[in-house]
């Protein structure tokens, strides 16, 4: 009895710290999920199709283009090929995540899946209280924006044909945060070199390549950079480090 009360509130105290960190995330993924599940709705589609696809996909840019697909020729290959391009930077993301989920067990499993750019860059760079499970926190935080996602299409597949507003600009709303996020971590971070390495890579290749072709290349030139350059950046912040420590 016991070891229930405290696994129960082991989990609370997660799911209560993860929370305030989605909320963010609700306002875009809410009224995305709505656009989708309209979009859903007037392309012919139950509601069904856009409830379980947020369940079992859950990745919006495929579900979005999932839609062209089940209205077009029957191409297996090609849909593959088309999925693992949308969804490539998600490699990145997860040998990222490599440290952070070492030892989490089966929690491990539904994390990989519920990965979104969303999830990962709150469960990257938030401060977990030392108090609060780490596995747990990157759980809820997960669980808590597929309930989103899932709310929101399921809704908008069910009221599509009744609902009319207009949704122009708000794909912003993700822009948007993950500007707050990156901002976020660049004061609590003491040293910018790896934030300053990214955004010149990125601009780098959004120059060369363009704006529909840039993530992919901006990515593997960051990890080449930053595994090229980790050892020197280690060694310069940790005496910084140890010296705030001893202070």
């Amino acid at each position: 009895m016991e070891h229930k009360t405290n696994t129960k509130g082991k989990l609370k105290k997660a799911l209560i710290a993860a929370f305030p960190h989605t909320i963010p995330i609700f306002a875009g993924f809410w009224f995305l999920g709505l656009t989708y599940g309209i979009y859903m709705n007037v392309s012919g589609f139950s509601f069904l199709y856009p409830m379980i696809m947020s369940l079992t996909i859950f990745a919006g840019s495929v579900e979005f283009v999932a839609v062209s697909m089940l209205l077009g020729a029957f191409a297996p290959l090609q849909s593959l090929v088309m999925t693992l391009m949308i969804n490539a930077r998600h490699l990145f993301y997860g040998i990222s995540m490599l440290d952070k989920f070492r030892g989490l067990g089966l929690k491990k499993l539904y994390l990989i899946f519920g990965m979104c750019d969303e999830s990962f860059s709150i469960n990257y760079t938030a401060s977990i209280p030392e108090d609060v499970d780490a596995g747990w926190f990157m759980f809820f935080v997960t669980l808590l924006n597929q309930i989103y996602w899932f709310t929101g299409s399921t809704l908008g597949g069910i009221f599509g044909s009744l609902i009319h507003f207009n949704t122009e600009g708000l794909d912003f709303v993700m822009t948007a945060m993950f500007v707050v996020i990156f901002m976020e971590q660049w004061l609590k971070d003491r040293r910018h070199e790896s934030a300053l390495l990214g955004l010149g890579l990125s601009l780098f290749c959004l120059l060369i390549f363009g704006a529909d072709n840039f993530i992919i290349p901006s990515m593997i030139t960051i990890l080449a950079a930053l595994t090229a350059v980790r050892g020197p950046l280690t060694r310069a912040q940790t005496p910084a480090e140890e010296g705030g420590a001893e202070k």
